[in-house]
């Protein structure tokens, strides 16, 4: 009995010859079921994602009835309570969505170009580079609105971030991820150093700055959130196309170019996206860290090396954790609240210990 071979297609070649080549292969049964569960559980993390910015809305210093909430939502009457849910509470959930999506991003992107697990913006320096570029231009230039420090802030985070990749890789031996932290953490014990030092000495810049120097979603306007969100928008963008060639360059720079990547262009672009989620967010919001390094590290357990479900993952469960936090920070310490980029450091100091103290720091 003959067994059925799989159908070819015959071309020409350039010599006249006939070249048989064999049809494309279905998707192997496991990787069908394996996209199944991650589809299944990427719309699990959109459903977290809605129950927490609705109790985003619903939780407060204040406390309102959930009908309330839902009728200064849907068909506000003018109200102190209506206000309050529209002007405050809709307004803060809606920037924490849009923030922590760029920070979650900007630290898997970071992961995945510089092969560095523990690579997050805050830990390296990245946002308090932004900081300081943002001091300067208050204490300099006198910049007093979102727009004017996002430019700021993107600048600072680019310089920042290349600065510490040129620290973390020199000298002898291969680069490592402790290395980069390292010269992460040098960087941004000098850029507090400049930031209190300008802050000491300006104190127009000092009473501008600590509105936001913590990291919190709590008393910005929705002026703030129409300001970033272009810039914000497009770094998702720019991030989201960028998971194929990620993906080809993580089997080599050889191998990834004779597969269409481009390493230079790759990582430029890269960059640039990274600057623009990190920057506008800083900008916004003030440092916000450890986000971009938990969130990564939690989805590449379902998910795996694979950036396309990666990145997805990242842009739900990143302003979720994001939003959770927030809500913490107001319900642990009532009727005061703690700011988000406190809450979101104590989660994330233990998450770093666990990773540093692994005999292997795993490779990405």
């Amino acid at each position: 009995m003959q067994t059925a071979r799989p159908k070819t297609r015959s071309t020409a070649g350039p010599t006249g010859r006939t070249i048989g080549r064999t049809a494309p292969r279905p998707e192997p049964p496991d990787r069908r079921r394996a996209n199944r569960w991650r589809a299944a559980g990427l719309c699990a993390a959109l459903l977290l994602l809605f129950l927490i910015a609705v109790l985003s809305v619903s939780v407060g210093a204040r406390p309102i009835p959930f009908a309330t909430v839902l009728r200064g939502l849907f068909s506000p009457d003018g109200t102190e309570n209506a206000v309050i849910v529209q002007d405050y509470r809709l307004t803060r959930t809606l920037l924490g969505l849009a923030v922590g999506a760029g920070l979650g991003l900007a630290g898997a992107l970071m992961q995945a170009l510089t092969r560095n697990p523990l690579a997050d913006p805050g830990l390296l320096g990245i946002e308090s580079g932004a900081s300081a570029a943002v001091v300067a231009g208050i204490g300099f230039l006198h910049v007093t609105s979102p727009s004017g420090y996002v430019w700021f802030a993107m600048a600072g985070s680019a310089l920042t971030a290349a600065a510490v990749h040129t620290l973390g890789t020199a000298g002898r031996g291969a680069p490592s991820p402790i290395r980069l932290v390292l010269a992460g953490t040098a960087v941004n014990a000098s850029l507090i150093a400049g930031i209190s030092t300008l802050t000491f000495l300006d104190r127009d810049s000092f009473a501008a700055l600590r509105i936001w120097s913590v990291g919190t979603l709590a008393g910005r306007g929705d002026d703030v959130l129409v300001q970033v969100l272009p810039f914000l928008l497009v770094g998702v963008v720019l991030a989201l196309a960028l998971a194929g060639p990620l993906n080809a360059l993580a089997l080599g720079e050889e191998l990834g170019s004779a597969l269409g990547a481009r390493p230079v262009r790759t990582r430029v672009l890269v960059a640039v996206a990274v600057a623009l989620l990190c920057g506008a967010a800083t900008a916004a919001v003030g440092p916000v860290g450890f986000v971009g390094l938990i969130v990564p590290h939690a989805v590449r357990l379902v998910t795996g090396p694979d950036q396309r479900w990666l990145l997805g993952y990242c842009l739900v469960l990143s302003p979720a954790l994001l939003l959770g936090a927030d809500v913490l920070g107001r319900i642990l310490v009532r009727p005061d609240e703690l700011a988000v980029g406190i809450v979101t450091a104590a989660l994330g100091a233990p998450v770093l210990v666990v990773l540093v103290r692994r005999r292997k720091v795993p490779q990405l």
